[in-house]
């Protein structure tokens, strides 16, 4: 049937499993024989099951927090198995059930359905999907989804966070922008407020049709390129609670260091070091607040030779002193990195003989070229260049330990950038392809430099890190990579922090004033700079974020956009560095629970389905409901859930359910606190290290009447009886709102 086409050529190449045979019940997990071999299913966690049918030798490459303790859990020790026509798993609340002939599998929960494989059919009564069905190399899988069943999830993506309609690939991409499919963050779970998600691990390509009309409106079909299946159920009764599960299963975040939480200051690119220890000057004479300082992609070593942690002598003659320099006025450093090598550098035959580099199939070191021959050597800054191979444990440690001079020195934080360019054809030293060394590649890229900042540099560690995988939020923190500079930028690169967020992510970052804009007449990247108002409203919106940087390829400092510009956004920064001790306490939230520091509105408000459509406004932490301006008329249209809300600049309460509609001044943009919650908030500094040690509290701000119990999650602050704050540290304020 012609309207069959795009969903019979999706599945000529599987084969449908039919039915299971019961075989054994070992240390909780159960065994069934099929067509494609032995499937295991288990209850590693409560409201959790895993199945899994592994075809050959299988790398772990860490994805999973604890590998070892998933099948000893207290839900798989009680896991109680009914075999028949009809096969039936319980264990807890759970229910797993499925039919045969075809097989098909449905999930209940407490007695309700909540999962179950897809149910379209076609004209003649027969099935449209594939249930569960294997290929040589692969896995079809389909669930049915309820009418206006809304998804999200599936890593960082800039479109419309609800995946309903849309074609998505779990495959890392240098993406050069935000106005696409393509991400550089991509991690195959899925989750509906429904109470179901669904994690599959692997480090292969997965294709998600999330109701995808070409192939079903009313089916999540999930397409993996592995040979072995491991897929996980995830269930709960909120978001919160399957992000709870899904961060438990991968890791949690580590917690970064608090300068972190300070702005960064950056550009694509400071030349010379004059001209960085020029801006190092302007901003603390301008009073703007600054933490961190960023030598970018072509800032600091020669072009042509990158990259082997080496300085451009010609610009740096005395590194360490350069680096003191900036430490002895209050600033970190953060100096940009790649795991590729030219081949004009000395180092590459060298490390080539040693087989640290990603070899072709033939045994030669793959060589990675942005421009094909003879056009490959006309761009100095990228160079055909050797991908370091982080499966080779001596390349590795190679890797790591080239940190250790930069780190001692006085660097303090290094941004990993790339590292999605691995083919699918090449081998790593493992024995592993580059099907499914592509993926996994940023997460052992990442985790070698988080490992080198914690042994060398800082205590904490931490990363600036563009590309991720699932369990790369254990290594903070992310940023957004290259958004174009204009409105629709700035909105997708807001969609793009709350859908890494709700994968998983606990910090992200995005580039103020984005990082390329109009076309300037020469070179590859546009260099124009943004407008003045469309860069304060960006610098609002990203002060609000876990992680700020201004950042582009033209140059961000804020007197460089004018006297108000200058004004506005030092007045956000100050402001930026009072909310340390809240960021702290959410950043804390994360660790405990996997919430992220932004939550998009469906994440912190799933039983107000209003509010879900309003995909650019996000509770920041716990207490503060964000609404960014992204027009230039300076309208802003938003959503207040019920309960009422302290309009934190009209210094007004608002009470909510609505929808509002209000032109914004330039001077702030809405952001209000909820009622019955607490914001801690600190000094007035220019730099973390003005800062007391651990938590530096000078005011705390209830949002309506204190009463007992209430609290802010992550931080030891609760007022233990009403209004009196004796569970407050001498001299910190109590101020009622």
């Amino acid at each position: 049937m012609l309207f069959d086409q795009p969903i019979n050529a999706l599945q000529e190449s599987f084969s449908a499993l039919n039915r299971l045979e019961f075989s054994t019940m070992t240390n909780g997990v159960a065994s069934f024989e099929s067509e494609a071999g032995t499937l295991e299913i288990s209850f590693p966690g409560r409201d959790m099951i895993r199945l899994r049918l592994q075809r050959g030798s299988v790398t772990d490459y860490g994805i999973l927090a604890d590998p070892g303790g998933l099948e000893n859990s207290a839900a798989s020790a009680g896991l109680r198995v009914h075999a028949g026509e009809t096969i039936r798993l319980m264990a807890g609340q759970l229910e797993l059930v499925f039919d045969q002939y075809p097989l098909r599998l449905a999930v209940r929960r407490k007695n309700e359905n909540l999962l179950a494989s897809s149910n379209d059919l076609n004209i003649l009564g027969q099935e449209r999907l594939m249930a569960l069905a294997a290929s040589a190399e692969g896995w079809l899988l389909s669930f049915a989804l309820e009418s206006e069943e809304p998804v999200y999830g599936l890593g960082e993506k800039f479109g419309p966070l609800n995946r309903r309609g849309q074609l998505i690939e779990s495959w890392n991409q240098d993406a050069t922008g935000v106005n696409a499919e393509l991400s550089y963050k991509n991690v195959p779970f899925a989750w509906s407020p429904r109470g179901w998600g669904v994690f599959v691990h692997t480090c292969g390509r997965v294709t998600h049709g999330v109701g995808y009309p070409p192939w079903s409106h009313r089916s999540y079909i999930i397409k993996l390129n592995d040979a072995s299946l491991d897929l996980f159920l995830i269930f709960g009764d909120s978001p919160a609670t399957i992000l709870d599960s899904y961060t438990h299963l991968t890791g949690r975040t580590l917690l970064p260091p608090r300068w972190s939480y300070g702005a960064w200051m950056s550009r694509a690119y400071y030349q010379t070091a004059d001209e960085i220890m020029d801006v190092a000057r302007q901003l603390r004479q301008r009073r703007i607040p600054c933490d961190v300082l960023t030598l970018d992609g072509r800032a600091w070593h020669k072009s042509e030779t990158r990259f082997d942690f080496s300085w451009d002598a010609d610009r740096y003659p005395d590194p360490p002193a350069f680096v003191q320099g900036l430490r002895a006025m209050d600033y970190r450093l953060c100096l940009w990195e790649y795991p590729y090598l030219s081949t004009s550098n000395p180092l590459f035959e060298p490390l080539a003989a040693r087989k640290f580099f990603l070899q072709t199939e033939d045994g030669q070191p793959y060589v990675h070229r942005w421009l094909p021959p003879p056009n490959d050597r006309l761009i100095p800054h990228l160079q055909p260049s050797g991908l370091i191979d982080f499966t080779n444990p001596e390349a590795y440690a190679w890797f790591r330990d080239m940190h250790r001079e930069l780190f001692e020195m006085g660097v303090s934080v290094m941004k990993t950038d790339y590292g999605e360019a691995v083919p699918e054809q090449v081998l790593g030293y493992n024995g592993d392809n580059g099907k499914h060394l592509h993926n996994i590649y940023p997460l052992l890229y990442n985790r070698c430099a988080f490992e080198a900042s914690q042994k060398y540099g800082a205590r904490e560690g931490i990363v600036w890190g563009r590309s991720s995988w699932a369990g790369g939020q254990r290594y903070p923190v992310q940023w957004g990579g290259d958004p174009q500079g204009d409105w629709e930028g700035l909105a997708a690169s807001i969609r793009g922090g709350l859908s890494w967020g709700m994968s998983g992510g606990a910090f992200y970052s995005h580039d103020i004033g984005g990082f390329y804009g109009p076309a300037s007449g020469s070179g590859l990247l546009g260099a124009g700079m943004p407008a003045p108002e469309l860069y304060i409203r960006w610098a609002q919106a990203g002060i609000l974020a876990s992680h700020t940087r201004f950042h582009g390829t033209s140059p961000r400092e804020p007197w460089l956009y004018g006297d108000q510009a200058e004004a506005i956004v030092r007045a956000w920064l100050d402001w930026r560095y009072r909310l340390i001790p809240y960021l702290q306490g959410c950043a804390l939230e994360a660790q405990n629970n996997g919430l992220p520091v932004m939550r998009s509105m469906v994440l912190a408000f799933p039983e107000d389905r209003l509010s879900w459509p309003f995909e650019e406004q996000y509770m920041l932490g716990s207490s503060l409901l964000v609404v960014p301006v992204l027009r230039s008329d300076r309208l802003a249209i938003y959503y207040l859930p019920a309960g009422n809300w302290y309009d934190l600049w009209e210094q007004t309460w608002v009470k909510g359910p609505g929808v509002f509609n209000r032109k914004v001044p330039l001077e702030y943009i809405p952001v209000f606190g909820r009622e019955g919650t607490l914001l801690p908030l600190g000094p007035s500094v220019q730099h973390t290290g003005e800062l007391k040690p651990n938590l530096d509290l000078e005011e705390v701000w209830t949002f309506g009447k204190p009463v007992v119990g209430m609290q802010l999650p992550g931080l030891p602050l609760n007022i233990s009886t009403a209004g009196n704050g004796a569970s407050l540290p001498a001299g910190v304020k109590w101020i009622v709102k």
